[in-house]
């Protein structure tokens, strides 16, 4: 990290502001030039806010020179992580496909889906117990009896289940439940991020309506900072000026974070355009630029669910499009196991 002081401050101050960070056991270079000072911090900076330093009188200008988060940088981390999910391996080539409806709506319908993705080639199944709508009227899903719901899906399927989490006062309701998802809206709620660092299973952690790449990798950081490494990250569109489609599918985020980490990252094509047809190919793109997976809403009657029909697929449509995807999940050298 570097900190130019502003002109005119004083040699008392400088050795102030040396001493204050040699304590907090950094090494400091300090180059004095003709018209300001330059303090270069050595040692893990990731722990300091750059906006504290900007608040302080004599600080002119704070830079950093290596990224904030370390658990999830793959400069410390070369090699691909691989989440193991009952045996389905996510990331360092190993490629899965989570499907099912947007919210868990029936007892009958969680095991049809299951029981139709599961044929068509999805690894893992998805559905929504509780749901974080826009409007307080929107339905808000079963809560607890969902879970149970998904629970009788995975018994009769066979299939790992994945379900997002609103409140760590829920966390006892999810002690059967194989991944974790925390949504978009909840990406920067950091005291949910630290208690699910604390828990011995996967989390799904999707990028927010408005965030920046470098804020998802942070808030993966506060999961791994607990101690819980199996982080999957998830694109599923940021909100643009555009309006043709819900939201806007970053495809570019992908190889980027690729290359500042070593996590897996999968893409949602069903949120970020909001269209069924669009589902196919954007599918086909997330694969292309090095996804490790996807997230796709299925219904088995989307024109009546009971949340985001209009971008669900049927199961007829889903086995369709997993012909495509397994076709070019294994041109780029990918395995689905």
């Amino acid at each position: 990290m570097i900190i130019i002081l502003k002109k005119g401050t004083s040699p008392d101050k400088v050795n102030e502001m040396i001493n204050h960070f040699e304590n907090m056991n950094f090494q400091v270079q300090e180059v004095r030039g003709v018209h300001e000072t330059i303090l270069g911090l050595i040692g893990d900076t990731s722990s300091l806010d750059t906006d504290d330093i900007k608040s302080m009188d004599t600080v002119a200008e704070v830079k950093r020179i290596q990224e904030p988060y370390k658990n999830a940088n793959r400069k410390f981390h070369p090699d691909d992580t691989i989440v193991d999910v009952c045996g389905r391996k996510i990331g360092g080539g190993h490629f899965q496909v989570i499907a099912g409806p947007c919210s868990v709506e029936s007892r009958e319908q969680m095991i049809s889906v299951a029981n139709s993705v599961k044929a068509s080639g999805a690894g893992l199944m998805r559905g929504g117990a509780f749901k974080p709508r826009t409007s307080p009227y929107s339905f808000q899903g079963l809560r607890a009896e969902g879970i149970e719901y998904l629970l009788e899906a995975k018994k009769a399927s066979g299939l790992p289940i994945v379900t997002e989490i609103m409140s760590a006062a829920h966390l006892p309701l999810f002690e059967d439940v194989d991944v974790i998802q925390v949504g978009a809206r909840n990406m920067q709620n950091f005291e949910l991020l630290k208690e699910l660092g604390k828990v011995n299973k996967p989390i799904l952690l999707k990028r927010g309506l408005a965030n920046t790449i470098e804020e998802l990798l942070m808030s993966a950081e506060y999961i791994m900072a607990g101690g819980n490494k199996n982080v999957i990250l998830c694109e599923r569109g940021i909100r643009t000026f555009e309006t043709a489609t819900r939201n806007t599918l970053d495809i570019s985020a992908i190889p980027i974070i690729k290359k500042q980490s070593h996590l897996p990252v999968i893409i949602d094509p069903s949120h970020a355009a909001g269209i069924r047809w669009m589902v196919q190919p954007l599918s086909m793109a997330a694969i292309a630029v090095g996804a490790d997976g996807l997230i796709i809403e299925v219904h088995n009657n989307p024109e009546k669910a009971l949340c985001d029909g209009a971008q669900s697929l049927t199961p007829e449509q889903f086995d369709q499009v997993m012909n495509d995807v397994k076709r070019t999940v294994t041109f780029f050298g990918k395995t689905m196991d």
